[in-house]
Parts: C-alpha cells; structure tokens; sequence
C-alpha cells in the first residue's frame, strides 16, 4: 500500500521522516541526538532536518548522524540526493563511489576495503 507520498504505507517518505523515525525507534531526544554526534549536530538542526526546513545537510552531518541513529550511511545519503540508489547506477562498469580517483576500476572486495579504512580514518577525526 502506498501513503501517497512515495512511500509504502509505515515507512518514511523523506530524509526528515528516516532521520525522525530511526531516533524514535532508539527512544533517543533529540539533546540525545546532539550529544551521541559529539555536538556535531545541535537538536536545533536535527528538530530542522525532522521538520524538512534542511532537506540536505552536508556527508558529514550524514555521517554523524549514522552513527548516533545506528543507521545506513550510504541510505542517509541516497535520501538526501547524494547517491543514486545502486539499482539505477547507470554505468555499473564504472569504478566504486569511494575511488573517485582509482586509476583502474576497483573489485567490490576493494572497493569495501576502502570504506572501511575511510570510516577508520573518520572514526580517529584525521
């Protein structure tokens, strides 16, 4: 069934409504929020991203809130128009989003290998 909005009856239709709906599934304020992000998002802005006034907050935002909200990064980010849903990628022959600038295309082994150093290099604030 659909809501009408996009989205099957129950699930969230925008980035505001995953991001709210996932903080409510934690049981989790939005002051929690701000203080699981290390003060990276304020509960003034995460109460904007819920509310839709900021329909596209920065990656790294994304990424914050992620972790805070043990949530997909990559689906965060396909929510707010950053990454094409993989199922619509229109040259999958291409290299991997995390090798921008790979010489050669990348297995998707790498390409894994990859993010999970970035995600290191991220969690160590480098």
């Amino acid at each position: 069934m659909n809501d009408g909005r996009g989205a099957p009856e129950g699930r969230p239709a925008n980035l505001g409504q995953v991001i709210r709906k996932a903080r409510m599934d934690l049981q989790l304020s939005q002051r929690q929020v701000e203080e699981k992000t290390g003060k990276e998002v304020s509960n003034a802005y995460l109460s904007q991203l819920e509310s839709g006034k900021i329909s596209k907050p920065s990656p790294q935002i994304l990424y914050a809130l992620a972790g805070a909200l043990e949530v997909s990064y990559e689906g965060l980010m396909e929510r707010a128009g950053y990454v094409a849903p993989s199922s619509q990628r229109a040259d999958e022959n291409k290299h991997g989003r995390a090798a921008t600038f790979a010489v050669e295309n990348l297995t998707a082994e790498e390409e894994n290998a990859l993010l999970d150093y970035l995600a290191y290099l991220r969690s160590k604030k480098v």
